[in-house]
């Protein structure tokens, strides 16, 4: 908390830290000619309580008997800032809706599974999944999936995958499901997060060097969670299809990866 006292006004400015703020600026007018004509800047601590970001703080100097109160509005951009990189650095990544075309077990790798998937582009794409310790074979054929589709591509035991599924799992990695668009939803669709107002506001897809380069999926991805309706997360911000949410089956508050 700052206050500072100049020239006869006195301001007070109170920062309080939640996402948005707004403080009252109490400007009290004197004509004591005996204040300092130069600023005294004092820092100090504060025991008032918090008050919830939804309501306004006032802070008012009632030493004078003519006092003009005008509100302004004062930022703690820090945790403001955050989530906004989080979500902006989130915005590059190349999420899409698919659909599994055809599943089969990896020759070389008894926990891969390959999948061709289509993403609306003009041939499938093949990626390697470790789904096989956790998914029958069987359900994957056919199944709308959620692909992050700007990866590097990589080796994955002779076969070269580019791609991977999204999918949630518990926090002893025991269960694991597939994350899910629904069953309106186009392959090829791009995915994005908040509120349905902000489809039109994508961002362009990095390419996947840069996604590799400045690691954007690895500083993204803790952040990706489902909530306790299994509804895929960024942090606040929901998972979006123009169709609709995406969930999982069954697996609240889980990790996405």
């Amino acid at each position: 908390m700052a206050n500072v006292l100049k020239g006869g006004s006195a301001v007070m400015l109170s920062f309080i830290s939640s996402s948005r703020t707004t403080t009252t600026l109490s400007r009290t007018i004197t004509n004591y000619s005996f204040l300092p004509k130069f600023p005294f800047l004092s820092l100090s601590s504060s025991s008032r309580p918090k008050t919830p970001s939804s309501f306004s703080s006032f802070c008012t100097l009632s030493s004078s008997p003519e006092t003009v109160t005008e509100p302004i509005s004062v930022e703690n951009n820090g945790e403001n800032n955050e989530k906004s990189s989080i979500k902006d650095a989130a915005g590059l990544l190349d999420i899409r809706v698919g659909q599994i075309v055809k599943a089969w077990k990896h020759d070389e790798a008894e926990s891969l599974y390959v999948e061709e998937v289509d993403i609306g582009e003009s041939e499938p794409r093949i990626i390697c999944s470790g789904l096989v310790n956790y998914i029958p074979l069987e359900n994957l054929q056919g199944k709308k999936v959620i692909v992050l589709s700007n990866l590097k591509p990589r080796d994955m035991r002779g076969v070269k995958s580019s791609g991977m599924l999204m999918a949630a799992s518990d926090s002893k990695h025991e269960n694991v499901e597939l994350l899910c668009p629904p069953e309106e939803a186009t392959p090829g669709e791009r995915i994005w997060f908040g509120s349905e107002d902000e489809k039109d506001n994508q961002p362009d897809a990095a390419k996947p060097n840069q996604i590799q380069k400045k690691k954007i999926w690895e500083s993204v991805q803790p952040h990706f969670k489902t909530d306790g309706s299994c509804t895929a997360m960024l942090g606040e911000h929901v998972m979006r299809t123009f169709a609709g949410s995406v969930v999982c089956q069954s697996l609240q508050n889980a990790n996405i990866s």
